[in-house]
């Protein structure tokens, strides 16, 4: 696994970690960074600030283009994955859009269920599509 596919799978686990226990991801954040073990690297934090600063919009965008599914239906796993790839594609612009997607949807066929590769790629190959006309 790429360094870069190592942070992802570490903002995964805070971002996790921090809806499980009802707090803010910066607050887990700031925990691990202090901890240290592991230690967080830049593109981590990077990632669960982004996904903290633009949570509201974020989810709102995954609400509307999540059809049938809402954000309390969806596994735990799902929907942070979601998150960060949401993030990563829409306000990181210097991340090739493929590799954004495809990093994502291979976590999602480690850690979630069997369909959640598929609802992971349709769903940020969407916003892929749609980027240009979304107001960030």
């Amino acid at each position: 696994m790429s360094a870069r596919g190592k942070a992802r799978r570490r903002a995964l686990d805070i971002l996790f970690e921090a809806e499980l226990r009802g707090e803010d991801p910066l607050k887990i954040l700031s925990e691990r960074v202090e901890r240290q073990e592991p230690p967080v690297n830049e593109y981590t934090s990077a990632l669960v600030e982004g996904v903290a600063r633009h949570n509201e919009r974020i989810d709102e965008l995954i609400t509307t283009y999540a059809e049938g599914w809402t954000l309390d239906r969806m596994p735990a796993v799902d929907r942070n994955l979601l998150r960060g790839g949401t993030y990563e594609l829409l306000w990181m612009p210097d991340v090739p859009e493929g590799v954004v997607i495809s990093e994502w949807v291979h976590l999602a066929g480690e850690l979630s269920t069997d369909e959640s590769p598929q609802f992971v790629n349709g769903l940020l190959a969407r916003f892929k599509q749609l980027k240009p006309s979304l107001t960030l």
